[in-house]
Formats: C-alpha cells, structure tokens, sequence
C-alpha cells in the first residue's frame, strides 16, 4: 500500500506534468503520461502538497487530502500592493492593552492560518504554546517575577541582565508590568532543535500571526524579555508551559486588543543597500 497515497483522478488528468515539474523533491514521474510516485522514492515527500495545489484540474490527492480540503484562489481578490504595503508600514509594537481576552473562536483562526507560514524542509515541527486567558498570564507573570526576585536576591543574575533588577522593582513599586507589557495573551512558539532551521521557522510563524493580526486590528508585541526569561533564566517557566525539553523557543510574542491606535505611518528613511553588481 503507497505510504503517500498519492492517486491521480484518470477522468479529469491532462497529462500537463505541471505537478512533476514543480515537485521540490523530483520524485514524481510522467513516464506514462500520468503522474506517478514509484515506492522506492516515496520516503523523499517532504509533504509539501504543491503537487495538490499546483493541479489546474484538481486531479491529484495525496496524503488522504485533496482539492477539496482547500480553496480556489482563481477569481479570490487578494490583497493589493498598496494595500499590504499600509499594513506593514502601520504595524506597530502594541505595548498598551485593553484588559479583557480575545475571542478563543478568532485565536483559533489566527493560529490556524499561521500554521501556513513557510518552514525549512518542510519540517512543520513547531509548537504553538498559548496562553488564551489573560488570567494565565498573570499568573505566569507572578512565578517569574518570584522566581527572577529570588534569583537576584541569591546574587545569581548572569552578567548583562541587570536590567531585570529595574523590571522586578517596577512591578513592585508602581505595578508597571514591563515583562508582559499587560498583554492578555502570550504565544509562544518552539520546535525540536533537530530540524533543519527550528529559529527560524518559530521566527517566520510569528511574523506571519503578527501580520494576520494586524488584519484584524490586534496589537501584538515581540517580547524579548519573555523569552529571555522563560528560556535562559527561570526554564523551570518553560517545564511549567509543558514546552518539550528537546523543543528551542524562537520567541515569545504577546497579543491582544490595543488600547491605544496609532494614526499614521512614520519615514524610516531609506535602506541600506548591498547590491551586487558584478561577480
């Protein structure tokens, strides 16, 4: 039995090889004018599905899904240039929210359509660890705060991170929460260090759940200093959250809906350019 159920529907297949063509891993085959995946190469999918994606006719399925599972982009109106380019340019790091959560029914959403961002080898190894509750991120937030003070009081604060003295000094005098910065919700994501880009695919995933809150007008904020503390100073937080021991966290972003909304975007000048002309 294939591994890849990769089948082809006779009826509606042209025999353009447009699948064979695109397929990252050459494994497909158009020696008889239909598409085929000979077994001793199937263990060379990396699951991709562009073959899925790619079929003008909707003739392939592979992996027990098929044209159906997904959605014709052919006469979707997608975003336009300007329009994308506004968004972007008005994303801001949202550091003031209001107190109350976010509908679960839209995080799932966000979350789903974030599990589409690009991953190195197609590994999709990543782990959404989320805090929906705005009431489990106060409690986190009072665990790292009582295990960074009793770090600090035991003289055991790396080199570099005196800045925690100042966060932990501002939460107990003016209830300043610098850490979390108030937001009702806090995303974690990680995969296992064994494949192939695990930084980089957790880094990709939160650009592209940060985008897609913008869309929806959600503030998000990429959070070092949560990240600092949950994987390098109290990993007791990273046990507790039920992250695999094996998983590295790429970074921790909080979100929510803002509190405040910025009206324009700002000049940032021009970039810097390294352009290569001649080698």
């Amino acid at each position: 039995m294939s591994m890849l159920s990769f089948t082809i529907d006779i009826e509606t297949c042209i025999g353009c090889g447009q699948c064979a063509s695109d397929c990252p891993a050459m494994i497909i085959s158009m020696e008889t004018n239909l598409p085929t995946i000979s077994s001793d190469l199937e263990q060379f999918c990396i699951r991709c599905m562009h073959c899925v994606a790619i079929c003008s006719e909707g003739s392939v399925s592979i992996l027990g899904y098929g044209p159906d599972q997904g959605e014709e982009l052919k006469g979707k109106s997608l975003p336009k240039p300007e329009q994308m380019e506004l968004m972007i340019k008005g994303r801001r790091a949202t550091r003031n929210y209001q107190d109350r959560n976010v509908d679960p029914v839209r995080i799932e959403k966000l979350l789903e359509v974030a599990s589409h961002a690009p991953s190195g080898h197609n590994d999709r190894g990543l782990i959404y660890t989320l805090l929906d509750d705005k009431g489990l991120v106060y409690d986190l937030r009072e665990k790292a705060f009582d295990e960074l003070e009793k770090l600090i009081d035991a003289g055991n604060l790396p080199e570099g991170m005196e800045m925690f003295i100042d966060i932990i000094a501002a939460w107990k005098q003016f209830n300043k929460d610098i850490l979390f910065r108030g937001a009702p919700h806090l995303l974690i994501v990680s995969a296992p260090a064994e494949n192939a880009s695990p930084l980089h695919d957790s880094i990709i995933a939160l650009t592209t759940f940060e985008l897609y809150c913008a869309s929806w007008g959600l503030g998000t904020i990429w959070n070092g200093l949560a990240t600092l503390t949950i994987s390098e100073l109290v990993p007791s937080l990273k046990t507790m959250l039920a992250i695999p021991e094996d998983h590295e966290i790429g970074y921790a972003m909080g979100f929510g809906r803002p509190a405040i909304n910025y009206k324009r975007t700002i000049n940032r000048g021009l970039p810097r350019i390294n352009r290569v002309t001649a080698l």
